[in-house]
């Protein structure tokens, strides 16, 4: 198994050291690793007073690290504070007006974020951007693709860029993975030379590649373990813990995986919550839509989640992409035709569940000939439903 430190060369591949299960930890949340285990009241007592760390004791003598009494979280939270370390640490901003603010300020270490939405609705193009964002503010990203080569992934950066820099909107995606897959030789930056800004959103792109890990994944052997394993590896690399997205969780492969589907997404969920705690990391995964939450003309909701119901319970934040002409209520087009062309180009992004805040709904405008979203998002003013037919 290889990743790749994802730079416009796509040439430099590090050597394949994550076998499935290679220094694996046990990922199991659990206070306790014995029924019976408890700290001594007397040892508890005296730290207290002097201010050391408390460890717990089970009966047989053996020490549980993951145990802790609430002391030893103010004495940890009084030292970061202290020392200068902020809580802005602990937090990693997507870079999407209004959606932020919402959520706590970004995704934060030790959360799983979930993000889901009916095919075609650009969840892929979200959480890269939401990448590409995070990647800027110097911070390390490291990206499970179970179905992009890192290739294809570049060439939506470089397009994403150009689109960013260009107000004349020429940049096209098109143009660029045109430009990627002729068969005429010639250096990146000749080929992208005749599209216009393409060069300057390359040099863009290259400045942050060094902090953007991309893991070709596959189904058949890209499990937990492998996932631990690289952001570890990232973490030795850069020196700190990455923001970790899985694209996306169905695929995330299960040793000797149960046969409903339901069993298999409870695992990788659970698996990717704990992961999140272990390792102190925010973590995005792309969840696909079940049979129903994918038809024409309905609205995607938190229970249109392929697979088990502990999707939405282990996941501190869900949001759902849907496209605005599809969940608006009818009474907004029948009055202005002119508002079903408006609305084709708008997605709205539901926060479903949020742990850190209220759910809400906000919009933001799809530019996907360019690869990206509009990032400067606002609270949707139209009446929505869940299903395109209004009701009174």
């Amino acid at each position: 198994m290889t990743w790749t430190l994802l730079s416009p060369a796509l040439a430099v591949r590090c050597c394949g050291t994550f076998g499935p299960g290679q220094c694996a930890r046990d990922n199991r949340r659990s206070l306790v690793s014995s029924g019976n285990c408890t700290a001594s009241r007397a040892r508890r007592t005296n730290q207290r007073h002097s201010g050391t760390k408390t460890r717990a004791l089970c009966f047989h003598g053996h020490v549980d690290d993951k145990l802790s009494t609430l002391t030893t979280t103010l004495d940890a939270a009084s030292d970061r504070m202290r020392s200068g370390r902020h809580a802005a640490d602990r937090i990693w901003p997507t870079g999407f007006g209004a959606l932020d603010p919402a959520i706590g300020g970004g995704l934060r270490s030790g959360s799983l974020v979930l993000l889901a939405g009916p095919a075609g609705l650009g969840k892929t193009t979200f959480a890269l951007q939401v990448c590409r964002n995070v990647v800027r503010l110097g911070r390390p990203i490291l990206y499970f693709s179970y179905e992009h080569e890192a290739e294809d992934l570049l060439a939506k950066l470089v397009s994403l860029e150009a689109g960013e820099l260009d107000d004349s909107d020429q940049a096209r995606l098109s143009a660029i993975q045109e430009a990627f897959d002729a068969l005429e030789g010639g250096t990146i930056e000749q080929r992208l030379d005749g599209v216009p800004y393409a060069n300057q959103a390359l040099g863009v792109v290259r400045d942050y590649s060094p902090l953007l890990f991309v893991h070709r994944s596959t189904g058949s052997s890209t499990g937990l373990a492998a996932i631990r394993d690289a952001a570890e590896a990232v973490q030795r690399e850069s020196g700190v813990m990455p923001l970790i997205v899985v694209d996306y969780l169905q695929k995330v492969h299960v040793p000797h995986a149960p046969a409903e589907e339901e069993e298999r997404s409870t695992v990788v969920v659970e698996g990717l919550k704990d992961l999140a705690i272990d390792l102190s990391a925010p973590v995005l995964a792309v969840v696909a839509a079940d049979k129903v939450g994918m038809e024409p003309g309905r609205r995607m909701r938190l229970n249109h989640l392929r697979g088990s119901s502990a999707l939405a319970y282990e996941a501190d934040i869900v949001m759902v992409l849907n496209s605005k002409f599809d969940i608006v209520a009818r009474h907004h087009l029948t009055y202005d035709l002119g508002n079903a062309e408006r609305f084709r180009e708008w997605a709205v992004v539901t926060v479903e569940k949020n742990r850190f805040g209220r759910s809400l709904e906000l919009e933001y405008r799809k530019r996907f000939d360019q690869g990206r979203f509009e990032t400067t998002g606002r609270r949707i003013s139209e009446q929505l439903v869940d299903e395109r037919v209004f009701m009174e």
